[in-house]
Parts: C-alpha cells; structure tokens; sequence
C-alpha cells in the first residue's frame, strides 16, 4: 500500500486500553503534542474487546479499601459514574476482594468522553506495523489502515499495547511469559441474558451445578470453581468467567484455536446452567468474547525489574510513580484455581520509573501488563486499574523527555501530582 500521510507529533503511544488512554492523556496535559493509535473501532482493550468484567487494582484488600489509583483513571470512573454505572467498590463474595464492576459499552462510551474532552489527537483502525530505530533512538513508527500507510514521527514512544509489540518491532529486550515460555492461561468471557436478579450466583452454587453438567455428560467444560459477575446497570445480564486456554496471543494458529474452542465452551455451560442451576431456566447468550481474555505474553526488559518478593513485601521507591494494590492472582493452568498471594497488611507496593523504560531505547517507555517485572509481580501489575496508573506515568515521563529531552523523576512525580494520580 502506498503511504498516504507522514505526521510529526511529540509523543506517540501505541495502544488504547486502560494503559494507553492514561499514557495518552497524561502527555497531552503536559501541553506536548500526542497522539493515540488503537487497531480496534474502540478504545478500552481488555474491557472492551474481551468483556473482563472489573477494574482490578483501583483499590486495596484492606477493609476499608484505600483508593490506590486516581488520576485518568478516575476520569473513566467519574464518567462511568456518570453514566449510572459506577458507585463505588464492590467486595467481592469468595476472595473479599474490592473491583469495579463494569459494563463494555459504558466503558466504551466513558474512554469516548475522556479521550475527546482532552488535548490528545487520537485513531481507530490504525495498525502499527515496523518502526524505524537510530542508534537506540526510535524515529518513526509505520501504520496500516484500509486506505493506506502512514508514518508517524514522535520524540517519545509509549508502548501500551499489551502485547510488547513496538517494543518488539523496535528491538526491544522482552521476555514471554516467565522466561521460560510459561504464560499465564487466558479467558473467554460470555454474557449471559434472562437471568433474574434474585438468582443465587455464589461461586460454590456455580460449581455444583458444573459438576452435575459435567455428570451429565455436557462438554466441553473445563473449570469447575469459576466466576459469574453481574453486570451493573439495569440490564440484569452477567458475565461468565469459566472457558479458560492456554493462549498463546502471538502465535496466532494458536490464538485462532482458543477463540473456537472458547465460543464452544460458552454454549457449554449456558447448557448447563439452564438444566442445573435455578433461575438460569430462560437465559440466552447475548454475545462471547469479542475477543479471548490474555493476560500474559511480552514482558520488556526495563531499567529495573520488579520483584514478586518487592511487590509482596510492601516495598516502597523513591523514585515511585504509581502504586500496585492488587493481590498476586496466577492463573496457571487451564481449568485449575488461581493462585493468589496477598501483599503486606493487604496494603500496596511502589512501582519504580524504571520498570516503564525499555533498557537500551532512549525515548521509548512501556505501559500496563507489559512493564519491567518478574512472574510474580507480574501477577499483580497485569491488572487494568494498576495500567491506568502506569499508563499515565509513562505518558507524562515520556511527555516531559520529549519537552525537555531528559526525564527528571522529581519533575514526573510532580506532573502527576498535579494530574490528580496517587504515588
């Protein structure tokens, strides 16, 4: 395809999820010129376009819960809010922990809202596809759409697209996975309709009737201890959090296998739940995925690495800017529990600058479940919420490096203080 257009911006952030729209926001009130690049018609990622049912990590397990993520992140919560889809934290029934539930059209329509209402200039349908690196410095970034290539030009680069994929292209240190090839399973959410609001969805009543479907012969289910979520707002309709894989999302013969196999697992147990589990006698599937849940592929090799024994253990950085207040939650292996390791006195831990920049790239900084870490604090800072604050920081690092052409951390966290973030 031919280029169509050649576009110089300041900062560049590739991907429109949680950690995107933060990066993208942030930069953008610190007065530089940015740009946000999404390959999907939407923004929101995961909540958006797998349907994961809850913010994660906006809050602490303590009890009160201590809000540990503000800044973008709680423009999204006060537009959901306004919306008439958010009042506060939800605790949870089996782990007692405390999410933000969410609807995926409400989410869709609030990063709407917040994207457009800031100074950032913004694309849908737009790919990133090879990115052209000078001695370490990352010049431009080439993109696919429909009607052709375009070259995007930036002093500073954000990667928040989940995958490492700039990073990647970039050549960029990464891990996938645990280093050892293990990736965390995926999950392909189902949305489910005609179910009463007085309906028993206790997990242990879920998993009794999976063990009846599965006496029955009904296949293919696999996990028995799962999770069904009502969704706020007035619909009535939840969200089943059951069909797990192992997914590979960058192997894509194995990306396309899961997505079968997830939509087969959905019918499944919506089978199911209507022969064996009360209320459950009318309910339809309203749609699956779009697309299969990953939690887990490219790692960067940043300037620091998180550890699990940090993230456990409470630690706090000078040179923090942001905070992880979400439980270490493994899933790792298809159909069995998670694994969840709590962190000190249900409190949070700091997350350094250094896990957000890539090593050896001068201007190129990473976001959400991508950033520097090893598996077990990798298991934490995965989540959605803790990327709003990750995303936000990068943004502004990378903002003030394209404005000043160092990154003063002093000066990061002081951007983010007045952006109204937590440290």
């Amino acid at each position: 395809m031919e280029l169509i257009k050649e576009i110089e911006y300041d900062c560049a952030v590739v991907g429109g999820g949680a950690s995107g729209v933060a990066a993208a926001i942030g930069a953008a009130q610190t007065g530089v010129k940015t740009l946000l690049i999404e390959r999907s018609p939407y923004f929101g990622g995961q909540a958006t376009h797998a349907n994961v049912p809850s913010y994660c990590g906006f809050f602490t397990q303590s009890d009160p819960p201590e809000q540990a993520v503000a800044g973008v992140g709680q423009m999204v919560l006060d537009n959901l809010a306004s919306l008439g889809f958010y009042q506060g934290p939800r605790k949870t029934a089996r782990t007692g922990t405390h999410i933000v539930t969410l609807d995926a059209e409400a989410v869709k329509f609030a990063m709407d809202k917040c994207i457009t209402a800031s100074r950032a200039d913004y694309l849908l349908h737009t790919a990133v596809i090879s990115a052209e690196v000078v001695d370490g410095l990352v010049k431009s970034i080439t993109c696919i759409t429909d009607g052709g290539r375009l070259r995007i030009g930036a002093k500073s680069f954000v990667d928040a697209s989940g995958e490492g994929n700039l990073v990647a292209m970039c050549g960029g240190g990464f891990k996938i996975g645990d280093g050892n090839g293990h990736m965390q399973v995926g999950t392909m959410m189902f949305r489910i309709g005609g179910v009463p609001l007085d309906v028993d969805i206790n997990p242990f009543t879920i998993q009794e009737a999976i063990l009846k479907g599965k006496d029955a012969g009904i296949t293919p289910l696999g996990k028995d201890l799962g999770i069904i979520v009502r969704i706020p707002g007035k619909s009535g309709d939840v969200l089943g959090i059951l069909a797990d894989e192992e997914v590979d999302p960058l192997d894509v013969e194995n990306l396309t296998k899961c997505e079968i196999s997830g939509r087969k697992q959905a019918w499944a147990y919506l089978e199911t739940f209507r022969r064996f589990l009360p209320g459950f006698e009318n309910a339809y599937l309203v749609h699956s995925g779009p697309q299969f849940g990953v939690r887990d592929s490219r790692h960067i090799i940043g300037e620091y690495v998180l550890t699990g024994e940090e993230a456990i253990s409470g630690r706090r950085f000078h040179d923090a800017i942001a905070r992880g207040a979400w439980y270490c939650e493994s899933h790792p292996e298809k159909g069995k529990p998670n694994i969840s390791i709590p962190i000190k006195d249900l409190s949070y831990f700091h997350i350094p600058i250094g896990c957000l920049k890539v090593k050896n790239k001068q201007n190129l900084w990473a976001a959400g479940r991508i950033i520097s870490c090893d598996s077990i604090a990798f298991a934490s800072v995965r989540v959605m919420g803790t990327g709003f604050a990750t995303g936000q920081a990068a943004g502004v690092a990378a903002a003030l490096q394209a404005h000043k052409g160092v990154v003063d951390i002093e000066a990061v966290q002081k951007e983010l203080i007045q952006q109204g973030a937590i440290i």
